[in-house]
C-alpha cells in the first residue's frame, strides 16, 4: 500500500530562527499515529507546515500523491485534512450549531460514511444537548468535543489533533480517547499530538518522536514499551 502522507526534508521557522531541520516520516491510509516529544521540539510547527499555516523553507510535503507545500490553507482543507487546533479555538460568539455547521462541506473523495450533523450530535450526545450555547459558555472539554465535531463535518481523510486532550478533566479525557478509539475503528487516518503516553500507545499504529527538530525514533507501540530509554529522555516520562 502505497503512502498515504509523505513527509520528507521539512525546514521551516519563524523569522530569522529555524524551527524543523529536516523532519521524515510517513504513513498509510486508516493509520493513527503520533508526534511525540518534549514543548519546544517541532511538533506543532510541523501541524502549521502540514496546514499551510506556516511556509516551509525546505523539504515536501505530499498528500495522496499531491504536494501541498505551498497551497493556502483552504486548498489544503478542501484536499481532506482537517485539524483539531491546540486550544481549541472555537469562535466563542457562535452557538455550538453554528460553530459545527460554519465550515461543513461534503466530500466525495472520503470513502467513509459521511458525516451530518445528526451524526455528530449521536456521536457527542453533549454537543446536541449545548446546541444553542455560545462557545464562550461551553466547558473546556465541550468546546474540546466541539473541536473535533467541527472538523469531523469537514468530512476529512486525515484528522491532526493538536494537544488532544491538554487542559481536561480525567474523565473528559477517557471520554475523547473512546471517541478517538471509535474514528479508528472506522477507518479514519489520524495524526495525534497530546501528552498522555499510555492511551496514546493504545491508540496510534506508529509514533515519531521529535527532539530539536527531527524525528529521532519513530516504531509501534510495543517497540516503544521496549525502549523506555527513549521514553525517559526524549519524552521526560
Amino acid at each position: 500500500m502505497k503512502n498515504f502522507l509523505n513527509v520528507s526534508g521539512l525546514k521551516a521557522g519563524y523569522g530569522a530562527a529555524q524551527v524543523l531541520f529536516g523532519v521524515d516520516f510517513s504513513m498509510k491510509e486508516g493509520e493513527v499515529m503520533t508526534l511525540l516529544g518534549r514543548n519546544g521540539m517541532g511538533r506543532s510547527t510541523t501541524i502549521k507546515c502540514l496546514f499551510g499555516l506556516l511556509p516551509p523553507k525546505g523539504g515536501q510535503i505530499e498528500f495522496d500523491g499531491k504536494a501541498v507545500e505551498g497551497l493556502a490553507s483552504y486548498q489544503i482543507a478542501r484536499l481532506g485534512l482537517g485539524l483539531v487546533p491546540e486550544g481549541r479555538q472555537v469562535f466563542p460568539n457562535l452557538t455550538v450549531e453554528e460553530n459545527l455547521v460554519a465550515t461543513a462541506r461534503t466530500n466525495p473523495a472520503s470513502k467513509l460514511k459521511p458525516w451530518t450533523l445528526d451524526r455528530v450530535y449521536g456521536f457527542f450526545p453533549r454537543l446536541k444537548e449545548r446546541r444553542s450555547n455560545l462557545g464562550s459558555q461551553l466547558s473546556g472539554g465541550e468546546q474540546q468535543m466541539l473541536a473535533i465535531g467541527r472538523a469531523l463535518l469537514t468530512n476529512p481523510r486525515l484528522v491532526v489533533l493538536d494537544e488532544a486532550t491538554e487542559g481536561l478533566a480525567p474523565l473528559i479525557r477517557a471520554e475523547i480517547w473512546r471517541a478517538l478509539g471509535e474514528l479508528k475503528s472506522e477507518g479514519l487516518s489520524m495524526i495525534v499530538i497530546d501528552k498522555n503516553l499510555g492511551p496514546l500507545m493504545d491508540l496510534a499504529d506508529r509514533h515519531f518522536v521529535m527532539e530539536k527538530g527531527k524525528v529521532v525514533w519513530s516504531g509501534d507501540s510495543a517497540a516503544l514499551r521496549a525502549e523506555p530509554r527513549i521514553v525517559h529522555e526524549y519524552l521526560g516520562v
